[in-house]
């Protein structure tokens, strides 16, 4: 059933801090007697856990999702299942559209539409989009934030904070004090829609020079923090074309576009997509892809790609002095030579493939136990060697490289991820980088309140 209950003022937070308060006190005990040996069948308490969260709406559960990529952040069971999941809580109903769209544009808002659909074409995780059409008759989809968000942010993440310190005070190989701090950020900014509405304007002028990708326009005039109207694009969704069946060189065609999606921006202009699943995208019919949600963007110090040039190299030719260089970059202290061989067993999880000069699938076995199997070695390994703290600018590459990797296991599909890799990064320069996104950000237009901070 649809919900016309909007939870704000006093009464919603005192509903929020009691829902994530149950649900993370459990949480924290059940990853607390699991680390100790007091809970058995970790399997169905992690799908306990995923039904809670996906039953939040989205911070929490966006936070914990990002966390299963991390070795050691959580147990086996629980990063399987949080891996899997995605918001499938109902949409609001007209009731709450009526007021939300009021709020934004004003008692008049129904002039700026020929149409509007009533019921939500689609749930995402801080709001939901409707499919209208402008007075001019261009197609549009709005996308319209759940109530009282700002509320739900914090109380979930005291909560989450809280669970996170529980788990961590028995089990310190890898600090996360600040990948905390940076999923506070970043989901903090995902609830300002002029940015995500900037962060269009910057895809768009990034990926210009590459055709097999569409980038939705925004229509500025009729975005706020909380609305975010933009060009509707039609295709379908990914998983739904795999289920259809794919042949060979249409598959090809996908990972071509939806590599270069990410790989572009990251290393020619600092700039990551944080958040890659299955829903963030769909396939034109000429075989080409539409990018979808723009929340989770990071912008990097050039200094950062540097470094990934440079681990790549280090991982390349087992020059060890190399990597400790690359991940001092990225931001990593205290390093000893033991610590730097274990983060290149995980780096390597990563790298590996565009290290590859041949055709190939992402992953050879394409099992996704391979990938949590090296995470749980590192794991114990980082324990052995004293733990480490994870840098901040670490985090979304991290998710958007396993994210990623996913998705290209789901195409099944055979690439020479090296060859599409060099063309991306051949003659790297951090300077003419440096260079390239200062005229790009210039174009993204950020509010004057809501400026990246590299």
């Amino acid at each position: 059933m649809a919900r016309d209950l909007d939870n704000s003022g006093v009464f919603g937070e005192f509903r929020r801090m009691v829902q994530t308060t149950g649900t993370v006190g459990g949480i924290a005990a059940r990853l607390a007697g699991h680390k100790i040996g007091l809970y058995s069948g970790g399997t169905a308490h992690a799908e306990d856990l995923k039904t809670v969260l996906g039953g939040l709406k989205g911070p929490l559960m966006k936070a914990a999702q990002l966390l299963a990529t991390i070795p050691g952040a959580l147990p086996d069971e629980y990063a399987e299942e949080l891996a899997q999941l995605q918001s499938n809580a109902p949409p609001m109903g007209w009731n709450f559209v009526r007021r939300r769209m009021t709020a934004e544009l004003g008692p008049g808002w129904e002039k700026h539409f020929r149409s509007f659909g009533r019921e939500a074409s689609a749930a995402a995780s801080l709001g939901q989009v409707h499919e209208a059409v402008l007075a001019d008759g261009r197609r549009v989809a709005c996308k319209l934030q759940y109530p009282d968000m700002n509320t739900a942010v914090e109380a979930d993440l005291r909560q989450f904070r809280m669970a996170i310190g529980v788990y961590h005070r028995l089990d310190n190989a890898i600090r996360q004090d600040d990948v905390v701090e940076e999923l506070s950020e970043r989901l903090r900014e995902e609830l300002d829609y002029r940015r995500e509405a900037a962060n269009m304007r910057l895809y768009h002028a990034m990926l210009a020079d590459c055709p097999e990708i569409t980038v939705p326009r925004p229509v500025d005039e009729l975005c706020t923090r909380r609305l975010l109207t933009m060009e509707w694009v039609q295709g379908q969704g990914l998983g739904a074309a795999i289920k259809a069946g794919l042949d060979e060189e249409r598959k090809k065609s996908i990972a071509r576009a939806l590599f270069r999606a990410w790989y572009v921006p990251l290393y020619r202009y600092g700039v990551v997509h944080g958040d890659p699943h299955m829903g963030n995208f769909t396939v034109r019919e000429d075989g080409g892809l539409n990018l979808l949600d723009f929340g989770a963007i990071r912008i990097f110090r050039p200094s950062f790609i540097k470094g990934n040039i440079d681990l790549y190299t280090a991982l390349q030719t087992g020059d060890i002095d190399l990597a400790a260089h690359a991940y001092e970059a990225w931001g990593f202290k205290d390093l000893t030579r033991e610590k730097v061989e274990v983060l290149n067993e995980w780096a390597g999880l990563l790298f590996t493939p565009l290290m590859d000069d041949r055709e190939r699938s992402i992953q050879e076995d394409n099992a996704p136990a391979h990938g949590r199997e090296v995470l749980g070695r590192v794991h114990e390994s980082l324990q052995k060697v004293g733990g480490v703290r994870l840098p901040r600018e670490f985090v979304l590459v991290d998710r958007s490289a396993i994210g990623l990797g996913s998705v290209f296991m789901r195409l099944k599909v055979k690439m020479n991820w090296n060859a599409l890799f060099h063309e991306i990064v051949d003659g790297f320069d951090e300077q003419a980088l440096a260079e390239r996104q200062a005229r790009m950000l210039e174009q993204a237009r950020f509010p004057a309140d809501a400026q990246p901070v590299l």
